[in-house]
């Protein structure tokens, strides 16, 4: 809920209080007047954590920039003397100012962690360690991880929340290298990853927990973008695909964390996740399905695995709105919208805009912006307000 939203409602009861006798007129200014403090201060905390965290940003992207550029003029002692001295560097200068600036210190203790990345990658390059990437990401991930338990701060729990699912995708891609139906399972359960993040703030959430939705969020339709069109990027042949006893250990890789991590994050409210388990799994296997629809020598597909996948991409945004309406989660909400205008996008220039003709399609399409966009719209704002007014 905005802050002017906050404020008029306190401001409402406030009223009522004076009206009701329980304040008098005095403490009633009294708390205007602080009210008033705070807001103003809330106010102008906003653009200092933007300058900190662009700062933060374009420092570290300038000192990489400036190592890259003199890379080849260094020794190798000298290449491995600035990496740890750029990861040094940062984490100390965090330390110095954390008791006065605690912004600032976060953004350069993140900062720390970014160039730890680099150095483990780079130390690689400059000792010919023996090529195995996933393993840099893991190193990178036990950093972050390692920070987090130290520091408690958002920014390392958000490196360390991107940094496993990667290196764990990262080992699934080396180990089924070469086999082209390895795809479903990580896309699968990166999906339902995202879908964990975004769900994981309940009940007045911490910044750790607003930092997992955001990137919850914005990877979520992405994700399923992959997942409902993974088949679309190759054809499987029967003797290059997985072994059963990998495939076995890919699956509860990609279903058993997300859970538990949603069950650890909601408690008993996790159900609903295994209830999106499910969908996750039903719209990655209708797509996974299709790919056995050729028939020799013929390019056609079953026309069921294409509509199932629509009605199951605008079930599962349905299925947000109505989660985010029953935990009072806005951006649910809004995503659930958007993925189902896309979902009807989708299904329109797949399936309905070949059989028209060009001046009829383009006209059908613009009915769908304007009509179908303006009901969307309507339909999304009350919903919001209807958010606004139980919270």
């Amino acid at each position: 809920m905005s802050d002017r939203g906050a404020g008029a409602r306190w401001a409402h009861h406030l009223e009522r209080w004076i009206g009701e006798g329980l304040i008098d007129a005095a403490t009633a200014e009294r708390i205007r007047a602080f009210e008033a403090r705070h807001q103003e201060a809330a106010g102008l905390r906003w653009p200092v954590l933007v300058a900190i965290a662009l700062g933060g940003l374009l420092l570290g992207a300038g000192v990489l920039l400036f190592v890259a550029a003199h890379w080849d003029a260094l020794s190798p002692s000298g290449r491995f003397t600035l990496v740890l001295a750029l990861v040094t560097l940062f984490h100390v200068a965090a330390a110095f100012v954390a008791e006065r600036l605690p912004a600032l210190a976060s953004a350069l203790h993140a900062v720390g962690t970014v160039c730890l990345g680099a150095g483990i990658f780079l130390a690689g390059q400059i000792f010919n360690l023996q090529e195995h990437w996933p393993g840099g990401l893991m190193l990178w991930a036990i950093g972050a991880w390692l920070a987090w338990a130290l520091l408690r701060d958002w920014p390392q729990a958000a490196l360390a929340a991107t940094l496993t699912p990667a290196w764990l995708a990262g080992e699934w891609f080396e180990a089924t290298r070469g086999l082209t139906d390895a795809d479903q399972i990580v896309s699968d359960g990166l999906l339902l990853l995202a879908i964990t993040y975004l769900t994981a703030a309940v009940g007045g959430p911490s910044a750790t927990r607003r930092a997992l939705v955001w990137i919850g969020g914005v990877a979520l339709i992405p994700l399923v973008i992959f997942v409902a069109l993974s088949s679309e990027f190759g054809y499987s042949a029967p003797e290059r695909m997985v072994p059963a006893s990998l495939r076995a250990i890919g699956w509860n890789v990609a279903l058993a964390p997300p859970l538990l991590l949603a069950w650890w994050l909601r408690g008993k409210t996790a159900w609903i996740n295994c209830v999106a388990a499910v969908w996750v799994v039903a719209l990655g296997a209708t797509e996974f399905r299709e790919r056995w629809q050729y028939a020799p020598g013929s390019a056609q597909f079953a026309p069921w695995h294409e509509l199932a996948m629509y009605a199951l991409c605008a079930l599962g945004s349905i299925g947000l709105i109505a989660w985010g309406m029953a935990e009072a989660r806005k951006e649910r909400v809004n995503l659930g919208v958007a993925g189902f205008a896309l979902t009807v996008l989708g299904f329109y220039f797949s399936t309905v805009m070949d059989k028209l003709g060009r001046s009829a399609s383009l006209i059908g399409l613009g009915l769908i912006f304007l009509l179908g966009g303006w009901q969307l719209e309507k339909a999304r704002r009350r919903l919001v307000a209807r958010l606004e007014r139980r919270t």
